[in-house]
């Protein structure tokens, strides 16, 4: 069983690697069972489909992702810390899979999956969920005014995200992002979560 465990992880890992440069759409799980140096048949026992393996991938990066807000959150005191640091972190994941979000708008079927929907809008939801409890805790400590937390945090987020995607919709039209409109992105929302604080206290 634990070897059977490894074995899914490598190829979670590898899938990653191909997708991370190449993109989802462009990848086929031929080209990652070649870059494993495994058989088509073994992939396929773990992941009957690409939609399966994409929806692994998925699932492997937003557990890495709140794992790294459960361990920023707990060496911050403040509110303001604590969404600073997840501003960092976000951006972070945001820079190294940029090429997973960037398929996100192709015709990959892999894409279109039920399955992989879901798993987002459930992913969307714990992320909104996170954050509310950080700031329902301000509002136990007195940091900030008694509000709802879930629809503050569902506002934050998307403000957050709409920042991103209006910057890259302004951009240079490039594959990736500069440096520069990177450290817009960033410094935006920074600058966003700095004025919810102030808004909110």
């Amino acid at each position: 069983m634990v070897e059977t465990d490894k074995k899914r992880e490598l190829i979670i890992e590898g899938a990653i690697k191909r997708f991370m440069h190449y993109g989802i759409n462009k990848t086929t799980m031929n080209e990652i069972a070649d870059d494993l140096s495994v058989s088509k048949p073994s992939l396929y026992y773990y992941f009957p489909d690409k939609s399966s393996l994409v929806l692994a991938v998925i699932v492997k990066i937003f557990s890495d992702y709140f794992e790294a807000l459960e361990k920023d959150q707990a060496t911050k005191t403040t509110v303001e810390e604590c969404l600073a640091a997840f501003v960092e972190i976000r951006h972070r994941y945001f820079q190294k899979y940029y090429m997973l979000h960037l398929s996100g708008s192709s015709p990959d079927a892999s894409l279109n999956s039920d399955s992989l929907r879901a798993s987002f809008l459930e992913m969307k939801a714990k992320n909104e969920d996170f954050h509310a409890k950080v700031l329902q805790r301000a509002i136990d400590n007195g940091e900030i005014a008694p509000v709802d937390p879930y629809k503050i945090a569902e506002l934050y987020l998307d403000s957050q995200a709409g920042i991103t995607s209006l910057c890259l919709l302004h951009g240079n039209k490039e594959l990736f992002p500069s440096k520069k409109e990177m450290k817009t992105i960033l410094e935006k929302q920074h600058q966003l979560s700095k004025i919810f604080i102030k808004g909110l206290k």
